[in-house]
């Protein structure tokens, strides 16, 4: 699943080719996605131009006038800047032709994904409105993290797992982070020191930024806005190695479930 590191290197990869741009287009080949697509969405957008594009959480949001496109790449999406109008493939399932012939398509082969459209006068989208802060911000801090899992008995990976504690951080880089900070996935959330906390806060934002550095990481079907694919899960500590030996310690890095997820860590390293 594309997680914010993936967002992040397509937000940045989309944005030279879109802003400043109008909408002469919008193709809609297959509307149904996780909601389906409004179907006005030519009306709304042909004609306008493109102020923005930024990042919330796991949502590009792509700015106008008059309200923003909101759009994730759910579990098997991706969005790719097109110079030509090269045919359409099985997955690809809407276009955003921009005045200048650029193009915008995207290709979605398990369809959980999402296109919506928020007006301005309607305020921030619902999605949005019960997010946490973002890892790479001031406001996530050692303290903040402190005080949101002061109450918490579920384990730390979960906790910086959800979206109300901390955007973005998921299955990946939450297992990549507790190996860094040398915390155990198991520890229940409000069993961390001020340190400890100071130490996670650390390595997330390091992990996600050495992520977004690698293009993100690519497992099955995600490539950035050129058609490339992600390099981080190539240099990853403990994901996916279990029976592996730590490349620290040596020891065999194990594999548990939790929250019907695989979490990697090293019970060496990580107490």
């Amino acid at each position: 699943m594309p997680e914010l590191p993936e967002v992040e290197t397509t937000k940045r990869g989309i944005s030279p080719h879109v802003e400043g741009q109008s909408i002469s287009e919008v193709i809609i080949r297959q509307a149904r996605l996780r909601w389906p697509i409004p179907a006005d969405l030519a009306q709304i957008l042909v004609g306008q131009k493109v102020l923005s594009v930024t990042r919330r959480a796991k949502y590009l949001l792509i700015g106008f006038e008059h309200g923003t496109l909101l759009i994730h790449l759910g579990m098997s999406g991706n969005l790719r800047v097109l110079t030509e109008a090269f045919p359409a493939e099985k997955h690809d399932h809407f276009d955003l032709v921009l005045a200048n012939g650029t193009r915008l398509r995207y290709r979605d082969p398990r369809r959980f994904g999402a296109c919506l459209w928020q007006p301005i006068e309607n305020g921030p989208h619902p999605l949005l409105l019960q997010l946490g802060p973002e890892p790479l911000s001031d406001q996530f801090n050692a303290d903040y993290l402190l005080l949101a899992n002061s109450n918490r008995k579920i384990a730390i990976k979960l906790a910086i797992m959800d979206n109300h504690t901390v955007v973005g951080v998921g299955n990946i880089y939450a297992a990549e982070s507790l190996f860094r900070a040398k915390i155990n996935p198991q520890r229940a959330a409000n069993s961390l020191s001020l340190q400890e906390a100071a130490q996670l806060v650390i390595a997330i934002k390091a992990t996600l930024s050495d992520a977004i550095t690698a293009g993100g990481s690519t497992l099955k079907d995600y490539v950035d806005s050129d058609g490339k694919a992600g390099y981080f899960q190539l240099s990853a500590f403990v994901y996916a190695r279990a029976g592996m030996p730590c490349r620290i310690c040596s020891s065999e890095i194990k594999q548990i479930r939790q929250g019907q997820r695989s979490t990697f860590y090293c019970p060496q390293c990580q107490v």
